[in-house]
């Protein structure tokens, strides 16, 4: 039996109701979002920051009587300790250096030695490169005067992308800050993330997405971040040793690399070429060479032992989501790329093992048609029962 022009009129004002609802959710979420967006990077970093130190959090709590305030304050100093004391004195010797580069030119002081014969055998750029060389050495203020514009460029350049340097900086003070009022919180914050893992993904599967996600980003930190850094160590160490020019920009450059998971070797290679030029070979230039050659390339076999480490997802998932997020998202996506990936490809598996649901039949109720007694106008309904495919 058709539907009666009263149940019509209910369905379409029912799905009205639905869409002006649902609109409304719409328009009310783009404005949050868009309030929100201004502090999207600081409160992900924050959030990163407070889970990947929160382990040293809860070490720190127990040994100081239980009181988390306290210890993630003493995290937050010391941790802008170390950042705000290396950044400083990088920042002094970069400008030290400037200036005595810029007086060096200024008063003619400046000598660079004479290209070798050899430079302009080189294929393609050899005799642009030996002649481009050779002025530099007889003639240095006409060079610059010719460079001159292509200089400015790039002094702009470097301008620029040192301010953005300075701002990055400042976010990820501020995030530390952050993160050390979510560390004092942390137990809240981790019934809460819980519960909305729950809610999104059901009461059994919530608790383990969360797990996950906590445990990706740790994984990610210590095998990105981490291996950066011994990366960095062990370079700098050699380059400190030999009186490599320069030696602590180096290391900085290194770390930077391995973060955005580049090898360590652009690096290592030309000073490893520029030692046995100046120096030429002996015994401690050819040891100097064979422990920065193999020093960078350190991190391939630091990666496969920590990069997976904790995560119940192979090690491949994490490497191509930090890989791909650090392409797509710059550094913060090196987080939240391996957390993406490894929480889809977790639904998927549990999705695949799901088992299917057993056959049994399914009770549904069709509108007979014929009249109640005692009450007119209204219709029986009569359940039937079909097979569940």
């Amino acid at each position: 039996m058709l539907p009666t022009p009263l149940s019509e009129r209910m369905l379409s004002r029912g799905m009205l109701d639905v869409l002006i609802r649902a609109g409304l959710i719409a328009v009310l979420s783009v404005f949050c979002f868009r309030i929100f967006y201004p502090f999207l990077d600081l409160v992900l970093w924050s959030v990163i920051l407070a889970i990947t130190i929160y382990p040293l959090h809860v070490r720190l709590r127990d040994r100081i009587g239980n009181r988390s305030g306290r210890a993630a304050t003493l995290i937050v100093l010391l941790s802008l300790a170390l950042i705000m004391v290396p950044a400083y004195l990088l920042g002094i010797a970069l400008l030290q250096s400037a200036e005595e580069a810029m007086n060096a030119v200024r008063g003619g002081n400046m000598r660079i030695p004479q290209p070798p014969d050899f430079v302009a055998s080189w294929p393609l750029i050899g005799q642009r490169l030996h002649d481009v060389w050779m002025q530099a050495a007889t003639d240095m203020t006409s060079l610059v005067q010719k460079f001159l514009p292509q200089l400015r460029d790039m002094s702009l350049l470097l301008l620029g992308k040192l301010a953005g340097l300075g701002v990055a900086m400042l976010v990820f003070i501020f995030a530390l800050i952050i993160a050390g009022v979510i560390m004092a919180y942390g137990e809240k914050g981790h019934r809460s993330s819980e519960q909305i893992a729950s809610r999104i993904f059901g009461l059994d599967r919530g608790p383990r997405i969360a797990a996950l996600c906590t445990a990706t980003i740790r994984a990610v930190a210590q095998g990105v971040v981490g291996i950066a850094f011994i990366q960095m160590l062990l370079i700098g160490i050699g380059f400190v040793l030999k009186g490599v020019p320069g030696a602590g920009v180096l290391a900085l450059v290194v770390l930077l690399l391995g973060i955005m998971q580049l090898p360590a070797t652009l690096i290592t290679l030309p000073v490893i070429a520029y030692v046995l030029y100046t120096e030429g070979p002996s015994v401690a230039t050819i040891t100097f060479a064979i422990y920065e050659f193999i020093a960078g390339l350190a991190d391939n076999v630091l990666k496969p032992l920590m990069l997976g480490r904790g995560v119940d997802v192979p090690m491949p998932v994490v490497l191509i989501g930090a890989l791909g997020g650090m392409v797509t998202g710059g550094v913060i996506g090196l987080f939240i790329g391996p957390v993406m990936l490894s929480v889809g490809y977790r639904l998927f598996w549990l999705w695949v093992e799901e088992p299917p649901l057993a056959s049994e039949p399914v009770a549904i109720e069709v509108v007979s048609g014929e009249p109640l007694p005692g009450a007119p106008g209204a219709t029986a309904v009569a359940p039937v029962e079909i097979p569940r495919a």
